[in-house]
């Protein structure tokens, strides 16, 4: 079931548009440091936590059910972009190396978390059950296939996939095109 649009408001977002679904079954955390667009859905599950950077998700965009965003970093995602489930976006890691204390009861001097921006590109749509880590841009018009680890920026419209994800393929760029009818067409 999604929220009314009263109670999304009530949610305490840094703004939100029009014709937004949001279950209410997601888990928000730091809503004044969240900006949301129109047409956008985050279904049952979901987990959004808003650190320092914030969150910023863009007009025409899903987030599909069981997925996070999660991280000190801002993460963006632009218009037309979507995750599918169980995808999660990190904009902070530990250090996983042995050399620093891990996990959020530590304090700070004794771990080496690493946080940096995420962007999703527009028509970005990443396949169900990837992860992304902090510092990566994936750039427009790009898809990401299913269980796939994106450690690295990803250049623009192409099809990648796989662990760690790599060029599998160039993607139709029709998106553009139906981009440009739907905005005429409004």
């Amino acid at each position: 079931m999604f929220l009314s649009k009263g109670d999304v408001l009530k949610i305490g977002f840094k703004s939100v548009g029009d014709n937004v679904l949001i279950s209410d079954k997601c888990v928000i955390y730091g809503a004044e440091r969240i900006e949301i667009g129109n047409n956008v859905r985050i279904d049952d599950f979901c987990f959004l936590s808003a650190g320092i950077g914030g969150i910023q998700i863009g007009n025409y965009i899903h987030i599909s059910i069981y997925s996070s965003l999660v991280g000190a970093g801002k993460i963006t995602m632009k218009d037309f972009s979507g995750l599918s489930s169980r995808t999660t976006v990190l904009s902070s890691s530990d250090d996983y190396s042995g050399l620093s204390l891990t996990n959020p009861t530590v304090p700070a001097e004794y771990s080496n978390v690493y946080s940096a921006d995420v962007t999703l590109g527009k028509h970005v749509i990443i396949g169900c059950g990837t992860v992304i880590l902090p510092g990566v841009t994936i750039g427009d018009g790009t898809a990401i296939g299913s269980l796939s680890l994106v450690k690295k920026n990803v250049e623009e419209n192409i099809i990648a996939s796989g662990v760690p994800a790599k060029k599998i393929g160039d993607r139709k760029l029709n998106i553009y095109e139906l981009e440009s009818k739907l905005n005429g067409n409004n």
